[in-house]
């Protein structure tokens, strides 16, 4: 309420000022607060408490990475203290405050009413918009939802109206659709794009718009914090770096405030490029449906159906032929969970807190299971029985048929994203808590549970799904090291950072090959059947820097895998030699589902579902 009421306050005095462009004000930047480091909570503090000893600033602009890992907890942390702020204050989320979200990225905005801003403060246009990646690392994206309430603004803003525009990212290519967002704003008298992310007050071209990376409020290896000032008169723009709690530097950049026209330059600016696809001939996207909002996880392939969900919560079943719809169900909030099919049944969780089961034939709802969060994590269907983590501390065993209970395991830390392993009798899957687990699959009892010993959740084996060959289990995970675990309890039986991995790795169908994606142009194939990790061959594949967790997955002897950059690319399992590459998208793709050996079935960040086919497949 007390926020709703500054709020208020605010746009009456907006409105008071409308017609005094004259006067000039001055507004507090904050960026990259993360509370929930060691001193990130303070730090905030601090600046709150010199913030509001500062009577000439009449607003505060939060530019993302407001928490270090989107917990509820920390987000409600650092909603108290900036609640404490005596002047109104607009905030985006970060990439750490979307990408280890418990809640699917829901939290944020049910604490400050949206993930987004836009006002008017003497006569100059505020718009705050942020690029997540949404619960999938990779590049930036600006969600497709995103970018229809920006056309809105920028249609109900006048062309003449000096804008200043509020993201986390730089507004370049490491956001993988960034040129959507420029290329609109380009129509437009754009001054400045604020952002974060680089914790430091640095100066950026965007294609001819000055882009001005802001500073983080965190002290680093210094006695205080600090933050922006940005001093705005009639004509110009003035920043200003703040030492929490001391002084406040000469102006760090400043220019005018002006027309500015942007469509008239004629540089080639860089964009993405599909050129490649000419070199194979024999691949081709032979169908396309978009489903108009962000797409965060795999899609399904049972006989002749996909399925896949969105973060608006629709859940489409589309034909494998020809991308028609077969039905579409509405859950009660996003869908960041892949979907699992099995005995015609499709399993999913949502935002709303429920484990679904829907008839993969005419998508009615057979049960849906109530937990006490989000439900963000892949489900397995093991022997009818669904095996899934949630956002509520708890592992849940439920029986396929009907949706009862069998078992729950509440000894969780937080939340699971991953898909589980069943092996040998046990349930083995991470957690955002830095273990790995291995419960007893007949009642959920503790077996074992593992971890690499370092402290940060950020390296926590959360995200791959382990993969198993006779009595050993292997994970990669953000650590950079994959791991060989003896199955029957947990004990190591090597570790190993020869190569850059993270949160890549399938096995082929006849377990004795791991296929391990790295973080830079390789991928690896290493043997089950060796006490070390032996490597069979090693790909340069030339796909660059990439840190999608998309997993590498064998069929008859061919390797597929995809990229955060768009691509599709197929491999010889049995020697690591490049066949070829497809670029489909500009967007990450998530995990290939396999609907045969030549005809792939994918899904990108921008909600769209593609079919691509190769060889003979092609009519």
């Amino acid at each position: 309420m007390r926020f709703i009421r500054k709020l208020l306050l605010f746009l009456l005095l907006m409105a008071a000022c409308s017609d005094r462009a004259d006067i000039g004000f001055q507004f507090a930047w904050l960026s990259d607060t993360h509370v929930g480091t060691a001193t990130g909570t303070e730090d905030l503090r601090r600046a709150v408490a010199d913030i509001n000893n500062l009577s000439e600033i009449h607003f505060v602009v939060l530019s993302g990475d407001i928490t270090e890992l989107g917990s509820n907890a920390e987000l409600d942390t650092a909603k108290t203290i900036l609640d404490e702020l005596k002047a109104p204050y607009f905030i985006i989320p970060g990439n750490h405050d979307t990408k280890w979200s418990e809640s699917g990225c829901t939290y944020f905005s049910t604490l400050w009413g949206s993930d987004k801003f836009s006002c008017e403060y003497q006569n100059i246009r505020f718009i705050g918009m942020h690029q997540g990646p949404v619960m999938r690392m990779g590049d930036g994206h600006f969600a497709p939802e995103d970018i229809r309430w920006l056309d809105i603004q920028l249609r109900n803003t006048d062309s003449k109206q000096p804008i200043i525009f509020v993201t986390h990212y730089p507004l370049n290519n490491t956001i993988t659709n960034w040129f959507e967002v420029l290329d609109r704003l380009k129509q437009h008298n754009v001054q400045v794009v604020l952002f974060g992310h680089g914790h430091r007050n640095r100066i950026y071209d965007l294609e001819g718009i000055t882009g001005l990376m802001g500073r983080s409020s965190l002290r680093r290896n210094q006695a205080s914090g600090g933050y922006n000032i940005v001093r705005v008169s009639s004509d110009s723009l003035h920043f200003f770096e703040r030492i929490t709690m001391q002084e406040t530097n000469d102006a760090w950049f400043k220019t005018a405030i002006e027309q500015r026209d942007y469509l008239s330059d004629t540089t080639h600016y860089e964009r993405p490029s599909f050129i490649e696809n000419e070199k194979y001939e024999d691949v081709q996207v032979r169908w396309m449906f978009d489903t108009d909002y962000t797409i965060a996880a795999s899609p399904a392939v049972w006989e002749d159906y996909v399925v896949a969900g969105n973060s608006n919560g629709d859940i489409y079943c589309l034909y494998v032929e020809d991308g028609t719809i077969i039905w579409k169900f509405k859950a009660g909030k996003g869908v960041f969970s892949p979907p699992e099919i099995a005995e015609q049944r499709v399993v999913f969780g949502a935002n709303d807190g429920y484990v679904y089961c829907l008839n993969v034939v005419d998508g009615k709802l057979v049960w849906r299971f109530k937990t006490n969060a989000p439900v963000v994590a892949a489900p397995k269907v093991y022997d009818n029985t669904v095996f899934i983590g949630a956002s509520d501390g708890s592992f849940r065993a439920i029986d396929l048929a009907d949706g009862d209970l069998i078992w729950e395991f509440s000894g969780l830390q937080s939340f699971v994203e991953a898909k589980p392993l069943i092996h040998h009798g046990k349930v083995i899957f991470g957690a955002w808590d830095t273990f790995l687990y291995a419960l007893d699959i007949e009642d959920g009892s503790l077996v074992w549970k593992w971890s690499n010993g370092h402290p940060g959740k950020l390296f926590s084996p959360a995200v791959c799904t382990p993969v198993a060959s006779s009595d050993r289990v292997y994970i990669v995970a953000p650590d950079r090291f994959m791991t060989a675990l003896n199955a029957a309890n947990g004990e190591t039986i090597w570790r190993s950072n020869r190569f850059k991995v993270r949160e890549s790795i399938g096995i082929s169908d006849d377990k004795k090959t791991i296929f391990v994606k790295c973080m830079q142009d390789t991928l690896v194939a290493i043997s089950t059947l060796s006490s070390a990790p032996l490597a069979n061959w090693i790909s340069n594949c030339g796909f660059g820097y990439d840190i999608n967790p998309s997993v590498p997955v064998e069929k008859e002897g061919i390797l597929y895998f995809s990229t955060q950059r768009g691509y599709v690319y197929s491999v010889d399992a049995a020697t690591g030699k490049l066949l070829w590459k497809y670029r489909i998208s500009h967007n990450l793709v998530h995990t290939l589902a396999l609907a045969n050996t030549n005809q792939l079935i994918a899904a990108d960040m921008g909600g769209r579902i593609f079919n691509v086919q190769a060889g003979e497949m092609l009519d």
